[in-house]
């Protein structure tokens, strides 16, 4: 069995700011993960995707974010489970907690925090026919690893939040011909995302249909083009395309967690914004997987949930110990 002061069940980015904020605090951490390495949603699903709202970064690539949270955690040897889903949670005694995955393997700690993201997730597809007959490498994907596969390449992309707009940015210098489709004239994601893309549209570097879906694909061996409707005129016309991206989100699923006892509210875990604790005392859950009034999810308002979640699990672990507040910008990490 593995025993720790604190298992954090999810390596994304913000589980991996939060061993650096209990390291701090001289707290041991072990991570658990579903996906075989570090990182979460950004490694596996956009790892050359550029983000834009991290403090200091005017821009960072997701997998280069991950690296740096991993360099900032190592002085403080956190030990990691990959490859493995945790399944049960057995409390032992009055202030610790077994958890076990689906491969058996066992972690004792005083303190659990839930960081898993959206939980266990999938995409969210569009009813489009032919779709499933092009995925596995023929011409439909729903993630994009890796943007050099769709170099000189005309491409579809299906969405209307950050996701769709932030890739055809990103994609409009490297695809030959780029076209963005919604079913709406107004998008879900941030507005100087949205600025850029209209922009884009008006200098004629990318096409934009708006009022828009995608009805069908077609192809042999290849996706060769894709049929589109106009929602308001019932036009169908078609697109040349070797590859169509739907972005439509990520359906979120708790897992074995929503029978936990945890107050769940629509697949997220409802927590105490003073230091993010649940329901459950000693569990905490942070990031995207948790909610609560005036929600943000996004990575900085993670990371600033790490950092409460901390010092609160501190005085858990630790009940009557005085703790004096340290500042890294004083005494250094090696310090601590």
């Amino acid at each position: 069995m593995i025993t720790t002061d604190v298992t954090i069940i999810g390596a994304g980015p913000v589980g991996l700011f939060a061993i650096f904020e209990l390291g701090l605090l001289k707290l041991r951490t072990h991570l658990i993960d579903f996906l075989p390495q570090a990182g979460g949603q950004l490694s596996e699903i956009y790892p050359k995707k550029p983000i834009y709202d991290i403090p200091g970064y005017p821009t960072v690539l997701a997998q280069e974010l991950v690296d740096n949270l991993l360099k900032q955690a190592e002085p403080f040897k956190p030990s990691f489970t990959f490859g493995e889903r945790v399944e049960t949670l057995e409390k032992i005694g009055e202030r610790d907690f077994v958890i076990t995955t689906n491969l058996g393997t066992k972690i004792n700690s005083s303190v659990v925090v839930i960081a898993g993201g959206l939980g266990c997730f999938e995409p969210r597809k569009p009813d489009t026919i032919g779709l499933t007959n092009f995925e596995n490498g023929k011409g439909i994907s729903y993630v994009v690893l890796d943007p050099e596969k769709y170099r000189d390449k005309k491409i579809v992309i299906a969405g209307g939040g950050d996701s769709a707009l932030d890739w055809t940015i990103f994609l409009a210098d490297i695809a030959k011909e780029i076209t963005l489709v919604h079913r709406s004239e107004s998008f879900r994601g941030a507005p100087d995302s949205v600025s850029k893309v209209q922009k884009l549209a008006a200098e004629k570097k990318i096409n934009l249909l708006l009022n828009t879906q995608l009805t069908e694909v077609q192809g042999g061996n290849h996706l060769e083009k894709v049929i589109v409707t106009n929602l308001k005129t019932n036009e169908v016309s078609s697109i040349e395309a070797e590859n169509v991206i739907p972005l439509f989100g990520l359906s979120p699923k708790l897992g074995p967690i929503e029978g936990w006892g945890l107050n769940i509210d629509k697949s997220a875990i409802e927590v105490n914004t003073d230091d993010y604790s649940t329901n459950i005392p000693g569990i905490y859950a942070i990031g995207d997987i948790n909610t609560y009034k005036n929600k943000l999810k996004l990575i900085l308002c993670g990371f600033h949930e790490s950092a409460l979640m901390a010092h609160s699990a501190y005085k858990y672990i630790n009940p009557g110990v005085k703790y004096t507040m340290k500042y890294t910008t004083v005494n250094g990490v090696n310090s601590f």
